[in-house]
């Protein structure tokens, strides 16, 4: 507050005294209130955080004002995508411990103190409202609060000896503290003005991202792009030293390329279409490594070249990516420059929840999409998330793939196309329904069903195909940051329905494009969708997405490319006698389990690891799985594995997505693990010294979200609790793999044998399919691949109609 304004308060105040005349009042005290804002105001100690790191975070609030009732609670809250480490209360010494205190502004003269006992606090993963979901809770308890006092939260209370609160894994240009006050004790709560903002910046340099299409044709031009991230997966910035490119084929190094790492900017550096690699057929290593960064573990990608492969290059498509207009992360320019240039795809979706979005936020975002998508080098859709629950029939996506303007929010008639409107912006607190249920989705586009690709998928509101449109139902998502779905595909391909397949990073943490795990809900690697097009525009790619030619990936830029005859996967078609499916799977740490499902389940299988001979020492424990198909769904293990009868040589783990997922030696002839999983699996090998008179033991617990309580206390998956397993190395001779059902969503545990040679990045060859449809009159058949790291991927089916 400016001099002018205090003064003129004093003023006011000297005019009002003369007008009411004697009286008794707090000496200074009105004017001292008058000069605060009436629901107050929030400081902060710090300004930025490196992500990922551990801090001490203190929100002072001043009570403004308006004071704060007998009775009366207050709001600290951040966005629900956050994955901050949930907040305790019961254990002042171990991490992440949180605290609130009450201190009494000085009294003027004639002011009574305030009367609060003390001030209560805890935390709640849905305490407020979408976006602002994870709140810190403070109750006053018997008693209420002069303006001007403080309540002083802090999160990561060290005064105890705890080390501090764990920061969110993933950098924030402006993260937000947003503080809500009751100040009556009705709850009904105010904002308070002017946001806690922190940047949350990246960690130091920790590892290379090389990402290039996993294939070609002879002497096109393969682009590229390799980036310096930390250890949670960010970018880094202004590293300005020279990368070193080597091509490699058979051991030998072919070409040596220098790019230079900006001194300014994202440490991302890159070939684009006009000075792409161009290699003669071949199977070529691309190695990369910073020679200033010795600390830096090399990376590497395989490429295949032939000139039999179907299209000049694969395709790569983040199809459902959001911004901080609709409770993602930095705005739709960056979430789209970050997808092109360290995510290194092809085809971008800028997604806008449609209860959520409002016209301006939609058409920045939009511009956003035009301005950035170039035929040739970059593609870029508009996409309208339908946000219906799933007893409405659950999320879809709408991809606007023409170059019009999109009938959203508006069609041309001015009716809204959303489900509904709902958002923190708007005016009123009634609901104003739109689209509901998706029968009035469909109905918006399907006259012009070519322009517009619906995507089902399962992210919040799982899609139930209890519901399906075949002409704007295309494709269904089946991999995505919340999680690996491949029961949802098996589910429409049993029901008859033509539909092939995506995945999408359905990313809200600004990592675009197959983008890194982070911790809590979006714990996997965003997905990615292979497409098969002959160019780079929105009208081929559109084309190639609606007519199936596509696969889905757990985030990696592999390949999985089938046919049959002349038709390409995703195709329908009428086929007499048996058929010959050809198919060609391409990856990069290995393929170990290759299958081929129809509408019954699966109808042929390899196991790699048998195929090339099992060791007599290696095994492994894979556990994966989720407790439930729905937004919450992940399983939080915890387990030991005993090893008798053998010693334990050596041991190293598998599929684990981030810092907070480990294994370790828990004594002489133990290994501990701790892991969530959420349709993925994670696995631990281990060479023992013999196999034949070992016993395993293996046990542990599952545990379930934890919404609201103590997260140091465990939070028990109902229906399976723990699990207690015991084999015998004889039992894994004889069937080379033993495996227990736990339920929940295809929770498992299996004890598996694994093979000393290695695991062939690319395999070809063909399954034979019997001349037999199903009730629905024809067979559908795909095919599915998971490498040793737990990346898979799935094709499109044939849809074949024999006769």
């Amino acid at each position: 507050m400016s001099v002018n304004d205090f003064q003129d308060i004093q003023r006011r105040y000297e005019v009002l005294q003369h007008d009411l005349g004697p009286h008794h009042a707090p000496q200074g005290l009105y004017v001292q209130n008058k000069a605060l804002p009436f629901i107050g105001r929030v400081q902060c100690n710090v300004s930025e955080v490196e992500a990922g790191s551990w801090q001490e975070i203190i929100l002072d609030y001043e009570v403004g004002a308006s004071g704060i009732a007998d009775g009366a609670w207050i709001k600290a809250t951040f966005k629900f995508y956050s994955d901050w480490a949930l907040f305790q209360t019961s254990d002042p010494t171990a991490a992440n411990y949180i605290s609130a205190e009450y201190q009494a502004a000085p009294l003027v003269p004639g002011q009574s103190p305030a009367s609060v006992q003390s001030l209560s606090i805890r935390f709640d993963q849905k305490g407020h409202e979408r976006p602002y979901q994870k709140a810190i809770i403070v109750d006053v308890v018997d008693g209420y609060l002069n303006a001007g006092d403080h309540i002083v939260i802090r999160l990561g209370d060290r005064r105890a000896g705890g080390p501090g609160t764990r920061v969110q894994t993933f950098v924030e240009d402006s993260f937000r503290f947003r503080l809500y006050v009751d100040p009556l004790g009705t709850s009904r709560f105010v904002t308070v003005p002017d946001d806690v903002v922190i940047k949350v910046a990246h960690g130091p340099a920790a590892k290379l991202f090389l990402n290039a299409p996993r294939y070609a044709q002879p002497q096109v031009p393969l682009p590229l792009r390799v980036s310096v991230l930390d250890r949670w997966g960010n970018i880094v910035r202004d590293q300005g030293l020279p990368l070193r490119l080597r091509v490699q084929q058979d051991g030998a190094t072919l070409h040596t390329h220098t790019l230079d790492l900006p001194a300014q900017g994202w440490a991302s550096v890159g070939l684009d279409i006009g000075t792409g690699l161009r290699l003669p057929a071949g199977s070529y290593r691309l190695l990369a490594d910073v020679p200033g960064l010795p600390q830096l573990p090399a990376t590497e990608f395989y490429v295949d070249v032939a000139a039999d492969f179907p299209t000049q290059r694969p395709f790569y498509a983040d199809l459902h990516v959001h911004a901080h207009d609709t409770v993602g992360t930095n705005s739709p320019a960056y979430n789209a420059a970050y997808a092109r240039d360290i995510g290194g795809i092809d085809v971008f979706g800028y997604t806008a929840n449609d209860f959520q979005i409002t016209d301006q936020n939609w058409q920045l975002g939009l511009d956003a999409v035009n301005q950035i998508d170039r035929p040739g080098s970059f593609v870029a859709f508009p996409v309208q998330e339908w946000c219906g629950s799933s007893t409405a029939g659950g999320d879809h996506n709408v991809v606007f793939l023409g170059d019009t303007a999109p009938g959203f929010p508006y069609n041309a008639r001015g009716e809204h196309n959303r489900t509904l409107v709902w958002n923190e912006d708007m005016k009123g607190s009634a609901v104003s329904l739109g689209r509901w249920p998706v029968e009035e989705l469909w109905a918006a586009y399907v006259g012009e069903a070519q322009q517009h690709l619906l995507i089902p998928h399962v992210g919040g509101r799982r899609y139930i195909p209890d519901w399906h449109h075949p002409e704007l139902e295309r494709l269904v998502e089946i991999a995505s940051t919340w999680g690996h779905f491949g029961w949802l595909y098996q589910d429409v391909i049993q029901r008859g329905y033509q539909l092939g397949v995506a995945a999408s990073s359905d990313e809200h943490r600004g990592r675009p494009g197959g983008g890194a795990p982070g911790v809590q809900v979006f714990g996997v690697h965003g997905g990615l969708t292979g497409v098969l097009a002959d160019s780079l525009d929105r009208a081929s790619i559109g084309r190639a997405l609606r007519a199936r030619h596509t696969w889905a990936t757990t985030g990696e830029h592999a390949a999985l490319i089938t046919r049959c005859g002349p038709h390409p996967q995703g195709d329908a078609f009428r086929w007499q006698g048996d058929a010959v499916l050809d198919y060609r799977f391409l990856g990069q740490s290995g393929w170990e389990y290759l299958a081929a499902y129809d509408h019954t389940g699966r109808i042929w299988e390899r196991d790699l690891h048998c195929e090339l001979g099992y060791s007599d020492r290696r095994i492994r424990l894979r556990w994966g799985g989720a407790r439930i198909p729905d937004r919450y769904r992940w399983a939080a293990w915890q387990g030991r594995i005993q090893v008798l009868g053998a010693s334990i040589q050596s041991f190293r783990s598998h599929g684990f997505e981030h810092a907070e997922e480990s294994s370790w030696r828990a004594g002489p002839t133990s290994i501990a693990f701790r892991s969530d999983t959420y349709g993925d699996a994670d696995s631990i090998e281990i060479e023992v010294s013999q196999l034949k008179d070992l016993r395993l033991v293996v046990e542990g617990t599952i545990d379930s979200y934890v919404k609201v309580g103590d997260p140091l206390q465990r939070n028990p998956f109902v229906h399976r609790p723990d699990f207690h397993w015991e084999v015998s190395g004889a039992d894994l001779l004889r069937d080379g793999r033993l495996q227990l059902e736990l339920g929940g969503t295809e929770l498992f545990l299996a004890l598996e044998r694994l093979t000393n040679a290695p695991l062939p990045r690319t395999v070809a060859g063909q399954v034979q399919v019997a001349p037999e449809n199903a009730p629905f009159g024809f067979r559908p058949v795909y095919f599915h691949g998971r490498q040793r790291d737990d990346s898979k991927v799935w094709s499109s089916a044939h849809f074949i109609e024999f006769g």
